[in-house]
């Protein structure tokens, strides 16, 4: 008897890109996921650091080398008029409107701002924002064709 006789073969290929929506998708699942440890750590009162590499000239050899440096992390976070806090999703410089008039979560504790972070990032995943995400991506691109 064969090995290959175990296997379920199918007539599948590996697609050759992902879709825009997709990438799009993941990269706000990766920036509401940075949100959500930079609100664990700043409750349980550590630092949270990512690191990123950037490229930089050596002054005295002239040659090009990439330096492991901290990211800069702004907190999507904000408090409101009235003292509650409230969390604001951010796709690149713009605001996503979760629906419409409200591009704003107000939640009233560290912990329901976590809930919160991590509800929010479940729907980006499911593809429940990808009409926010798109009209964003659009706009933003719109802004280098100047």
């Amino acid at each position: 008897m064969s090995q290959l006789s175990h296997l379920k073969l199918v007539a599948v290929k590996k697609p050759r890109n992902m879709p825009q929506i997709v990438i799009r998708r993941n990269k706000l699942s990766s920036r509401l996921w940075e949100q959500i440890q930079l609100a664990k750590s700043q409750l349980d009162g550590k630092p949270f650091v990512v690191m990123k590499y950037k490229t930089v000239k050596d002054r005295e050899t002239g040659l090009r080398k990439q330096v492991e440096v901290p990211k800069r992390i702004k907190p999507w976070w904000f408090q409101s008029d009235e003292g509650r806090v409230c969390v604001s999703v951010k796709y690149g410089s713009w605001t996503l409107e979760l629906a419409t008039g409200k591009p704003s979560v107000e939640v009233a504790s560290g912990e329901d701002l976590i809930k919160a972070l991590e509800s929010i990032k479940t729907a980006v995943e499911a593809g429940e924002l990808d009409q926010q995400i798109e009209s964003a991506s659009a706009g933003l691109r719109s802004g280098f064709g100047r």
